[in-house]
């Protein structure tokens, strides 16, 4: 997600707050609100896929392949 949709994720919620919005504004804001949450997940599963774990003997355990992989975040 680019800067340009969180700024207007942003105007149509001051604008919401101020003046209320039209149908076509609250479809655009919940379609732009559901992208932003589905990057905001894939962005943390990319993060939580990269940890690993030093175990009590010394071992590495990488939670990404043990608990991770790709997985599908849109639902």
């Amino acid at each position: 997600m680019d800067q340009s949709s969180i700024d207007r994720i942003n105007t149509l919620y001051h604008k919401s707050q101020s003046v209320g919005l039209t149908e076509e504004e609250k479809e655009e804001q919940a379609r732009l609100r559901k992208e932003y949450v589905a990057a905001i997940k894939n962005n943390m599963r990319a993060h939580l896929n990269n940890i690993s774990i030093k175990e009590k003997d010394g071992s590495i355990t990488d939670l990404g392949k043990k608990y991770g992989g790709i997985k599908d975040t849109q639902s």
